[in-house]
């Protein structure tokens, strides 16, 4: 008998085991679904549905750039323990080969789940990304948890100051590349908490109402130089500011990875 995808979809979803393998249980008990289970159980994969359940709060990613694109896979685990050993580490490079082989996220969700078994945890794949632009460049943090891509318009960009952005976006985590980038929406939200805040300010109960005005127009442009990579600080060298080191009109956009 022909096996339906609706059969199958449902025996991936009470057990967790991969399509392919649901159905070729299903095809070797003669789409009997109770049996099938059985099959499962015993080839020992439905128990990666048990631990499919298990929080993963232990991560770690690996970025890769070359020809003017930046491979990004980002996978989690429960311990600490397990994130820093060999078998790990091995997997994530496994399915780092396979995102620059152009492998889809199907397969390389196979091999996880091959590998939740041997390892004993469960893991998520959290990024899969391919970015890709003439000049890219990243920056890794050394505790593996914290990444940024940073993309540039111009193809002679320093690499070294694509990377030392990079580096900074990690640890400001701005939200906008510029302050143009922000949304009215945003902007009229911050206002109206700031009004409330000043309201509540004994110190300014008895301001004039144009002084009020000055002094809420200055707290919304810093609001917006503060989650704006170009208009913030840099961290290398505070006394620059981060259009300044690279200069305003040379990035095309930034990525940041965390967990």
């Amino acid at each position: 008998m022909v096996v339906t995808a609706a059969q199958i979809k449902e025996l991936r979803e009470i057990t967790g085991v991969w399509m392919m393998e649901c159905k070729d249980a299903l095809v070797a008990t003669d789409w009997d679904m109770e049996k099938a289970m059985e099959e499962l159980r015993k080839k020992g994969l439905s128990k990666a549905a048990k631990k499919a359940d298990r929080e993963t709060s232990e991560w770690s990613i690996r970025i890769e750039c070359e020809w003017g694109k930046c491979y990004v896979v980002a996978l989690t685990c429960e311990t600490d323990f397990l994130a820093k050993s060999e078998g790990f580490q091995s997997l994530l490079t496994e399915l780092m080969n396979m995102l620059k082989a152009g492998k889809s996220l199907e397969e390389m969700e196979q091999v996880k789940k091959e590998s939740v078994l041997k390892l004993g945890e469960n893991m998520v794949i959290k990024e899969a990304k391919v970015i890709s632009w003439a000049k890219i460049d990243s920056y890794v943090h050394s505790n593996w948890k914290l990444a940024a891509v940073i993309v540039s318009k111009k193809s002679d960009t320093d690499g070294e100051k694509l990377r030392q952005v990079a580096m900074h976006v990690t640890a400001t985590n701005p939200d906008y590349l510029a302050t143009t980038d922000i949304s009215e929406e945003v902007i009229v939200k911050e206002r109206e908490i700031q009004k409330e805040t000043m309201k509540n300010d004994p110190k300014l109960v008895w301001k004039p109402e144009q002084v009020l005005e000055n002094i809420l127009a200055w707290k919304i442009n810093k609001f917006k130089d503060d989650i704006s990579l170009l208009e913030q600080a840099f961290v290398i060298n505070p006394d620059l500011k981060v259009k300044h080191f690279i200069w305003e009109d040379t990035l095309e956009s930034f990525y940041r990875f965390s967990i």
